[in-house]
């Protein structure tokens, strides 16, 4: 699939900076939003209606690459005794409610009739069945929701939208400021590799 236009949600931080240069590099016109530079605040349903409903499609890319791994200073929970309903529900509002609500508002900018994509950043420790090590309860209970969200949308979708993917992406762990604390415990790539590889994937699609 070749692209031509690209909404990117989430412009600012490392990953979404890095594919939109990637992607401007490869001759793209990039729409690019940020709640630090547009004021879109993905949990906000009025915000992403209003900011959404600004623009006029077709785009043949969305690309939500927003996350949260830390909110209010609260860590990933290594043990049950630390879950608590307010990290649970800051963790879905970001990495589940937030990409939805964009989708939600986003299906008019698809095209119904040429090939696109819809993709959102996930995590591998959103699998269930890759699960081997447990804790992280919030982060893999949203991004394990948002993978189900997806899922579901995609089957409704393909009704009106035959030429359409909705894919949840696992970019891996990624030198930014987001897994700053925690790039010695994993292999990291730096973000221009890890745009190249995402786009490469959603073009193979």
């Amino acid at each position: 699939m070749t692209l031509h236009r690209a909404l990117i949600i989430g412009s600012s931080g490392g990953i979404g900076s890095a594919v939109s240069q990637h992607l401007r590099q490869q001759g793209v016109h990039v729409t690019a939003l940020s709640r630090s530079r547009e004021g879109l605040d993905i949990t906000d349903e009025t915000s992403v209606a209003d900011r959404l409903g600004a623009l006029e499609g077709a785009y043949d890319l969305i690309f939500v690459t927003t996350g949260v791994l830390e909110v209010a200073g609260r860590t990933p929970e290594k043990t049950l005794r630390t879950v608590s309903p307010m990290a649970l529900m800051d963790q879905f509002r970001v990495n589940a409610l937030g990409p939805m609500m964009v989708l939600k508002h986003a299906k008019r900018l698809l095209p119904r009739q040429s090939p696109a994509t819809f993709a959102a950043l996930s995590a591998r420790v959103g699998s269930i069945g890759d699960n081997q090590l447990g804790g992280w309860y919030s982060y893999r209970a949203a991004k394990a929701a948002l993978n189900q969200l997806i899922h579901t949308s995609a089957i409704e979708l393909a009704r009106t939208h035959p030429h359409l993917a909705c894919v949840a992406l696992h970019p891996g762990t990624v030198q930014t400021q987001f897994t700053k604390d925690y790039q010695s415990r994993h292999a990291t790539v730096p973000p221009p590799v890890a745009a190249a590889n995402l786009i490469s994937v959603i073009e193979g699609l």
